[in-house]
């Protein structure tokens, strides 16, 4: 008894030094978890339609946006993206020839420059590489 006693005393004292290592870094165990879950598929901006990259200059030079709701806090809540806090995403409208309403299109920018596209309408995204 006294033996398992030790060993579990050894695997906390283990764990705590890894946990406080990790501290020690600034690393949070969200963020470092998230960082392995960051596995969203890349799009080329070349190989956007025209519509999405028309409007990611739209969003590179601060509008004007066509749509009401571009700009609105995108929400995440698939939490298909990396996670962030609440604001950190906007969405903003890729127009949809042939469609009278806004369509399934969208480009969500976060605040670190990063961008997303999605066709579906949030059910799947394509991170936006230069």
């Amino acid at each position: 008894m006294a033996l398992s006693v030790r060993l579990r005393a050894g695997a906390a004292a283990a764990l705590a030094a890894v946990f406080l290592a990790f501290a020690a870094l600034g690393i949070q165990s969200a963020a470092f978890a998230r960082s392995f879950k960051d596995d969203v598929p890349v799009i080329q901006l070349s190989r956007l339609p025209p519509e999405a990259r028309e409007t990611i200059v739209r969003i590179r030079r601060g509008g004007p946006f066509p749509y009401e709701r571009d700009g609105a806090v995108f929400g995440n809540f698939e939490e298909l993206l990396p996670r962030h806090e609440r604001g950190y995403y906007r969405e903003y409208t890729v127009r949809t020839p042939g469609v009278a309403h806004r369509g399934a299109r969208r480009i969500i920018a976060g605040r670190g420059g990063e961008l997303y596209f999605t066709d579906d309408h949030y059910r799947s995204f394509k991170r936006v590489r230069e």
